[in-house]
Protein backbone atom coordinates (compact mmCIF):
# COMPACT_ATOMS: atom_id res chain seq x y z
CA UNK A 1 0.00 0.00 0.00
CA UNK A 2 2.95 2.65 0.66
CA UNK A 3 4.27 1.66 -2.43
CA UNK A 4 0.99 2.79 -4.08
CA UNK A 5 0.82 5.82 -2.31
CA UNK A 6 3.94 7.03 -2.88
CA UNK A 7 3.96 6.16 -7.07
CA UNK A 8 0.45 8.47 -6.88
CA UNK A 9 2.52 10.95 -4.73
CA UNK A 10 5.20 11.26 -7.45
CA UNK A 11 2.84 11.33 -10.19
CA UNK A 12 1.10 14.25 -8.41
CA UNK A 13 4.23 15.64 -8.94
CA UNK A 14 4.67 15.10 -12.16
CA UNK A 15 1.00 16.55 -12.82
CA UNK A 16 2.07 19.44 -11.80
CA UNK A 17 4.97 19.93 -13.87
CA UNK A 18 3.24 19.45 -16.51
CA UNK A 19 0.55 22.26 -15.08
CA UNK A 20 3.08 24.34 -15.43
CA UNK A 21 3.40 24.39 -18.65
CA UNK A 22 0.96 25.66 -21.71
CA UNK A 23 -1.94 23.84 -21.97
CA UNK A 24 -5.28 23.16 -24.20
CA UNK A 25 -9.05 23.72 -22.33
CA UNK A 26 -8.32 19.67 -23.16
CA UNK A 27 -5.24 19.21 -21.26
CA UNK A 28 -6.38 21.41 -18.62
CA UNK A 29 -9.76 19.26 -17.97
CA UNK A 30 -7.64 16.22 -18.28
CA UNK A 31 -5.11 17.72 -15.07
CA UNK A 32 -8.03 18.66 -13.29
CA UNK A 33 -9.51 14.87 -13.44
CA UNK A 34 -6.10 13.56 -12.87
CA UNK A 35 -5.67 15.74 -10.01
CA UNK A 36 -9.24 14.69 -8.59
CA UNK A 37 -8.36 11.04 -9.34
CA UNK A 38 -4.76 11.25 -7.43
CA UNK A 39 -6.27 12.54 -4.25
CA UNK A 40 -9.33 10.20 -4.31
CA UNK A 41 -7.22 7.35 -4.60
CA UNK A 42 -4.94 8.25 -1.98
CA UNK A 43 -8.38 8.46 0.30
CA UNK A 44 -8.64 4.66 -0.87
CA UNK A 45 -5.42 3.72 -0.23
CA UNK A 46 -5.48 5.37 3.50
CA UNK A 47 -9.29 3.69 4.57
CA UNK A 48 -8.31 0.56 3.07
CA UNK A 49 -5.02 0.47 5.10
CA UNK A 50 -7.00 1.41 8.31
CA UNK A 51 -9.50 -1.51 7.40
CA UNK A 52 -6.93 -4.02 7.28
CA UNK A 53 -4.96 -2.63 9.82
CA UNK A 54 -8.17 -2.48 12.12
CA UNK A 55 -8.78 -6.27 10.97
CA UNK A 56 -5.24 -7.11 11.88
CA UNK A 57 -6.21 -6.49 14.82
CA UNK A 58 -9.31 -8.72 14.89
CA UNK A 59 -7.49 -11.45 14.13
CA UNK A 60 -4.91 -11.29 16.43
CA UNK A 61 -7.75 -11.14 19.27
CA UNK A 62 -9.81 -14.10 18.13
CA UNK A 63 -6.63 -16.48 17.59
CA UNK A 64 -5.54 -15.62 21.08
CA UNK A 65 -9.54 -16.09 22.45
CA UNK A 66 -10.22 -18.74 20.77
CA UNK A 67 -7.74 -21.44 20.52
CA UNK A 68 -6.54 -19.80 17.07
CA UNK A 69 -10.04 -20.34 15.64
CA UNK A 70 -11.68 -17.21 13.32
CA UNK A 71 -15.65 -16.30 13.30
CA UNK A 72 -17.31 -16.76 9.87
CA UNK A 73 -17.72 -13.24 10.12
CA UNK A 74 -13.67 -12.76 10.55
CA UNK A 75 -13.18 -15.05 7.65
CA UNK A 76 -15.87 -13.41 5.26
CA UNK A 77 -14.55 -9.83 6.17
CA UNK A 78 -10.77 -11.28 5.19
CA UNK A 79 -12.05 -12.57 1.82
CA UNK A 80 -13.82 -8.79 1.49
CA UNK A 81 -10.64 -6.74 2.49
CA UNK A 82 -8.72 -9.35 -0.80
CA UNK A 83 -11.43 -8.16 -2.62
CA UNK A 84 -11.36 -4.84 -1.90
CA UNK A 85 -7.55 -4.57 -2.36
CA UNK A 86 -7.35 -6.73 -6.04
CA UNK A 87 -10.30 -3.85 -6.84
CA UNK A 88 -7.89 -1.11 -5.37
CA UNK A 89 -5.05 -2.62 -7.45
CA UNK A 90 -6.72 -2.99 -10.70
CA UNK A 91 -8.04 0.63 -10.19
CA UNK A 92 -4.41 2.09 -9.84
CA UNK A 93 -2.97 0.04 -12.29
CA UNK A 94 -5.27 1.36 -14.97
CA UNK A 95 -4.72 5.21 -13.40
CA UNK A 96 -0.85 4.60 -13.90
CA UNK A 97 -1.06 3.65 -17.15
CA UNK A 98 -3.85 6.25 -18.38
CA UNK A 99 -1.53 8.81 -17.04
CA UNK A 100 1.76 7.31 -18.43
CA UNK A 101 -0.05 7.96 -21.68
CA UNK A 102 -0.86 11.33 -20.94
CA UNK A 103 2.19 12.41 -19.69
CA UNK A 104 3.87 11.21 -23.35
CA UNK A 105 1.49 13.30 -24.53
CA UNK A 106 2.36 16.12 -23.09
CA UNK A 107 6.02 16.28 -23.45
Amino acid sequence: MRSYRDELNQCKQNLQRIAGQPLSKGQLQDVEHYHNQFHIQLINIHDLKQAIKSHDRRVNFEMNAHSGQLTEETIHDHENLYEQYVSLEHTLHGLRDKFKNFVDRSN
